[in-house]
């Protein structure tokens, strides 16, 4: 079956749940970003998805300070709370799976915690997994904790750092877009400011106030994001923040080439 490439799409954590209270689902946010992906795959298009943690896995993580590595003073609690966010995260992402059949496409969660180890966007493994073809299931990796070999034992890979290695190193990818909670792209001030407007192209010598929460965000936050996006850009030319509640942009920018957002540039 021809296909117009492929698309790595992101949903972004606090797209998919409220981030300030524990598991916490936006069911509503998914199943408009998945009646899109339905009509995307209609026109041909190949997708990837990633989905971030949010209240899933972000507020836990933060309590126990998973991304700093083992603690051996809470060692016990650290070890319980390990498994307890890979079940929430798997739960989560059951939630966009059975989001996904709700419009008769089959999809697949392929856990980091199973098949990577280490953090960063230098991780190891098996990527190749992720390079289904047109009409075969969907693959949905998040970010997520996984193993180290080294003396920390544990830390967070960011569903950020998974984009960029996805989005590079996979074949075809033409777009690659991260949508993002209530906001239309990159700010140029917190999104909280009154007077915030939205940036339309975005190169990593902008200087943006962005409003990295770390009250709640263990990897990074729209800093991260912006990073591994430029990083993107070198090899992708079509690489977007959107608004996720608004996904028909991500149509009109597949079919006109541009739309309300942020375009990111290389670095």
């Amino acid at each position: 079956m021809s296909t117009k490439g492929r698309i790595v799409i992101k949903l972004g954590g606090g797209l998919i749940t409220n981030k300030n209270k524990v598991k916490t689902l936006d069911k509503d946010a998914i199943n408009k970003v998945c009646k899109v992906i339905k009509i995307l795959i209609e026109e041909k298009y190949n997708i990837i998805i990633v989905h971030g943690a949010g209240s899933y896995g972000h507020i836990l993580s933060k309590e126990m300070k998973i991304s700093e590595g083992i603690n051996h003073d809470i060692n016990d609690k650290q070890i319980k709370a390990v498994k307890q966010i890979r079940e929430d995260m798997r739960e989560l992402n059951n939630e966009v799976i059975d989001s996904l059949k709700r419009v008769n496409l089959n999809s697949t969660g392929f856990p980091p915690s199973i098949w990577a180890k280490n953090i960063g966007k230098e991780f190891i493994g098996d990527i190749s997994i992720f390079e289904k073809k047109l009409g075969e299931i969907i693959p949905i990796c998040f970010g997520d904790v996984v193993e180290r070999d080294d003396e920390k034992e544990f830390g967070i890979l960011s569903g950020d750092d998974l984009m960029y290695r996805l989005s590079i190193e996979i074949p075809d990818v033409n777009f690659t877009i991260f949508l993002l909670g209530d906001v239309d792209g990159v700010m140029d001030k917190p999104p909280d400011n009154s007077d915030a407007e939205l940036v339309p192209i975005w190169n990593s010598n902008d200087s943006i106030r962005t409003s990295h929460n770390s009250e709640v965000d263990v990897t990074g936050g729209m800093d991260l994001k912006l990073m591994r996006a430029s990083e993107i850009a070198k090899k992708i030319d079509n690489v977007w923040f959107l608004n996720g509640d608004r996904p028909e942009r991500i149509l009109q920018l597949v079919r006109t080439g541009s739309t309300i957002g942020t375009k990111i540039k290389p670095q």
